[in-house]
């Protein structure tokens, strides 16, 4: 089931009948009590998630979607007015899976829900991941540093996976930016740095594990 959230009716209306005729469960609501009523009673399997809402916006819901444990998985595409850049970058690091910018087109948007479904597939699928005190779990979006369990943002998380699963791999800023952030990302290198820095902080002593390539980017290793 496909939750989307979306006060004018015309665009929600549109969205559900165009998800239902593509082969989607899906279902709208037009504020946030709704949704979470319904999120209550059944977890979606993605949500379609506009910023400027009645009652509380976009940002805020997603924000307590990643924070409950029931929803912290559930895949998120945030609709944005075209031009808001920052409310397309703020929903990006607090852990949406991908954006799309109004007005957008409905064959678009089954695009877009289609492949963050199916990168939610693959990452359903890969094994657990050790490296010293560090556990990621990805069935479970779980992660243990010297068996303490961990809450990571979804861009931290990714982070930390993509390294784990590339150990000794030295990556540049630019290629993490492109793989945990996206293409057509416009924000700064700097955005890489800032969120290893909170990475390794919540890892607390795992967190040496991630070694910085002067000049160059990071990477992963073993501790000795």
């Amino acid at each position: 089931m496909i939750y989307c959230v979306e006060d004018d009716d015309s665009i929600r209306n549109l969205v559900v009948y165009t998800l239902t005729a593509s082969g989607f469960e899906a279902r709208g609501f037009a504020d946030a009590a709704s949704f979470w009523e319904a999120a209550d009673a059944q977890i979606p399997r993605l949500v379609l998630l506009d910023i400027m809402l009645p009652d509380e916006d976009g940002i805020t819901i997603l924000t307590k979607i990643r924070s409950h444990p029931k929803t912290s998985c559930v895949p998120v595409i945030m609709a944005t007015a075209r031009g808001t850049e920052y409310d397309k970058v703020i929903g990006l690091d607090l852990g949406a899976d991908d954006y799309l910018a109004k007005p957008f087109g409905m064959m678009e948007m089954v695009s877009r829900v289609r492949a963050v479904l199916r990168r939610g597939a693959v990452r359903g699928t890969a094994q657990t991941l050790q490296i010293g005190g560090l556990t990621l779990n990805p069935q479970q979006h779980a992660v243990l540093s010297g068996g303490e369990s961990v809450t990571l943002t979804l861009k931290e998380y990714e982070l930390l996976k993509l390294l784990m699963e590339n150990p000794g791999i030295v990556f540049t800023r630019e290629q993490l930016m492109a793989r945990i952030w996206g293409d057509d990302f416009l924000g700064e290198s700097r955005t890489v740095d800032v969120h290893i820095g909170t990475l390794r902080t919540k890892l607390g002593s795992c967190g040496s594990c991630i070694e910085t390539v002067r000049g160059v980017g990071y990477k992963m290793e073993k501790p000795a």
